[in-house]
């Protein structure tokens, strides 16, 4: 994450200069927008429509607190950078771990970064994998078992590892813009037709009566696993800094981030609450496996396959950065038998990846754990620690109490989230 590949935006400007405010905000929605919004309608079931409407609005105002929680100690950084100090003041989210508390401290920032994306990436294999599998019934005894599948793990191993590995050799964030801007329009093209087929549903039940079946609250114990849902959903967060460096005016980002976060935000209710009305106690943790069988719904299924596909080395991207940071020189010093190493420790690290990916039974379970433990660790509780270690001194006390009740906040959502898998497990 320390590179000048990691600093990249993803939607380079004319301009040398940096990014308008326009890229810097399609760039947020790039970074930020991923498969979880396809579990919100599941996790809207778990919790209530209304309980989890509060709770995405909730992930979206304390991802957007957070994110300038790091903004203001990059800040308070850069105003203490002594005369002839050679860091030329964009600071990673690592620069800030080791600043606040020295090489354990980037370390362990950085291994919760490789956590969440891990977590991230492999979401995106199980949706790609569940997705395809419900598509293409298996050529194997298919007309004596007419219902059987192909396996999920076999489309991750057999179809998206070999073309994540290619892909893994693209090296910056700049170089990925094409498939990220491709992948986007799959992407707003699949939901706004899943949407479509939501609301098709409601009119059929509103026709008929409907079924009076959707809670606006389900329970107490729903609300963490919605939460952790939502969290999940917000992805990107590590890229926070590097995008507030890619802009020309650096001074117009947290007004351009706050219109990407509250309009993400008023999104993802929108397609929460729909899916979860028109589905009701039926809904699957992925929404598109409710959806009805045919050529329209198997467009919207390749569609977001797609899509992911292509998001899937911007999800990996940090953690090939991270990983030949500490195994391999810079890149500019690198011989041609190091420069090989370098790639084969991509494509390795996307195997492993693909490996655990065939293990994951349950899309909606699988993110919700991760949102509620390493991306809340990443996205409330380092920034809460960074903040008061940086700028606490400084800090009124009501702020203090703020950062002070957002990392315990964190610890304990995280600290729910491992225990609730402890307990589905035994």
């Amino acid at each position: 994450m320390g590179t000048e590949a990691a600093k990249s935006p993803l939607l380079e400007g004319r301009s040398s200069r940096g990014a308008t405010a326009a890229q810097t905000l399609g760039n947020i929605v790039v970074s930020i927008v991923g498969t979880g919004v396809l579990g919100l309608p599941f996790a809207f079931r778990t919790s209530g429509w209304l309980a989890g409407a509060l709770g995405v609005s909730a992930a979206g105002a304390a991802t957007f607190y957070c994110m300038l929680l790091l903004l203001d100690c990059r800040d308070k950084l850069r105003e203490e950078e002594e005369d002839g100090d050679e860091h030329d003041g964009n600071y990673t989210y690592g620069d800030l771990g080791e600043k606040c508390f020295g090489a354990m401290g980037r370390f362990l920032t950085e291994l919760t970064i490789i956590l969440s994306q891990t977590g991230g990436s492999v979401a995106y294999l199980v949706f790609i994998g569940q997705n395809i599998s419900s598509v293409f019934p298996s050529s194997a005894a298919a007309d004596d078992h007419p219902r059987r599948r192909i396996s999920p793990a076999s489309v991750v191993l057999a179809v998206l590892l070999p073309a994540e590995a290619a892909l893994s050799f693209i090296r910056t964030l700049s170089s990925l813009a094409p498939f990220s801007i491709l992948a986007d329009a799959c992407t707003v093209l699949a939901v706004a037709a899943v949407v479509k087929d939501d609301i098709i549903q409601l009119l059929l039940l509103a026709a008929g009566g409907g079924d009076g079946g959707r809670s606006a609250f389900a329970g107490i114990w729903g609300v963490p696993f919605a939460c952790g849902v939502a969290v999940f959903c917000f992805e990107g967060f590590c890229l926070t800094l590097a995008l507030e460096a890619s802009m020309a005016e650096r001074r117009m980002f947290r007004p351009v981030l706050l219109r990407a976060i509250a309009g993400v935000t008023a999104v993802y209710v929108c397609f929460g609450v729909c899916g979860y009305l028109a589905y009701g106690d039926d809904t699957r943790d992925i929404v598109t496996l409710n959806l009805p069988n045919n050529w329209s719904t198997t467009a919207i299924k390749i569609a977001l396959c797609i899509a992911l596909a292509l998001t899937f080395p911007m999800m990996m991207h940090p953690i090939h950065e991270i990983v030949e940071a500490r195994l391999f020189r810079p890149p500019r010093l690198r011989g041609g038998v190091e420069r090989a190493a370098a790639q084969a420790s991509r494509v390795a690290v996307v195997g492993a990846v693909a490996a655990v990916a065939c293990f994951v039974p349950a899309f909606g379970a699988f993110a919700s754990f991760v949102g509620s433990t390493v991306c809340a660790l990443l996205s409330f509780v380092l920034p809460a620690l960074f903040h008061l270690r940086l700028v606490g001194a400084a800090a009124s006390a009501w702020r203090r109490a703020v950062d002070g009740g957002f990392l315990l906040l964190g610890l304990a959502f995280a600290a729910h989230g491992v225990y609730t898998v402890v307990v589905s497990w035994f």
